[in-house]
């Protein structure tokens, strides 16, 4: 008798939180495909976000639409406006300049870093992504991608938690520019070149060069993507 009361006052087992777990799943996933369309413009700078198209499209419904513009507005995708919704951030040319110049802060100081401290190992997987960079000019869109990969594992090996997360921003920030820095004639070529000395300088293990020549690499992918 004692034991069937014992268990009848027992608390329950607790249930999984399906509901609470699928939903924080959902706006993860309308955030990326959100920040995908955004990245590739076929969501254009200072266009009106439709959420009640959106939702439509994607079958689900406003929270999770809402919960992931949320995201976006914190990474700066995303420009939120009192009454009148959602907008895909517009990028002036004060705020490329802005971005590039923390960029340069940044990415010359972690460039310093990995001179001075990266392993044989670390600065040969380097190599091997500039080498991607030397095998790919002919092929803008793979040239794209081995740039952004060498710039975040050099950022990695610097191993900075807070910069890494500031920089990844940033560059997200940078890509909504429309006239885009490499797509200017002659500027991959001349990307390719600044890659080349600052990995010399990082061979070298000179922090000074290596910090200077990547500063001066950022401020020239500034002046290509002034529209002047």
């Amino acid at each position: 008798m004692t034991a069937t009361r014992a268990a009848s006052t027992a608390p329950a087992p607790s249930k999984p939180l399906a509901g609470r777990l699928g939903e924080r799943a959902l706006y993860e996933q309308v955030a990326e495909r959100l920040r995908a369309n955004i990245l590739a413009h076929r969501l254009a700078p200072g266009s009106w976000i439709d959420e009640q198209a959106l939702c439509a499209e994607y079958g689900i419904s406003r929270t999770p639409l809402r919960e992931a513009l949320k995201v976006l507005a914190a990474e700066g995708l995303v420009t939120m406006k009192l009454r009148r919704g959602a907008y895909v951030t517009e990028v002036s040319e004060r705020d490329l300049a802005e971005v590039f110049h923390l960029l340069a802060l940044l990415e010359s100081d972690a460039a310093g870093i990995v001179a001075a401290k990266a392993s044989d190992d670390e600065l040969a997987g380097l190599l091997a992504l500039h080498d991607e960079l030397e095998n790919s000019l002919d092929d803008r869109v793979r040239f794209l991608a081995a740039n952004e990969r060498f710039h975040m594992r050099l950022l990695e090996i610097a191993d900075n938690r807070w910069r890494i997360q500031l920089v990844t921003d940033l560059r997200k920030v940078m890509k909504l520019n429309r006239a885009q820095s490499l797509q200017k004639q002659g500027r991959l070529e001349a990307s390719l070149r600044e890659h080349r000395k600052i990995v010399a300088a990082l061979k070298a293990r000179d922090a000074e060069r290596a910090a200077t020549l990547m500063r001066q690499h950022l401020e020239a992918g500034r002046e290509a993507a002034s529209p002047a």
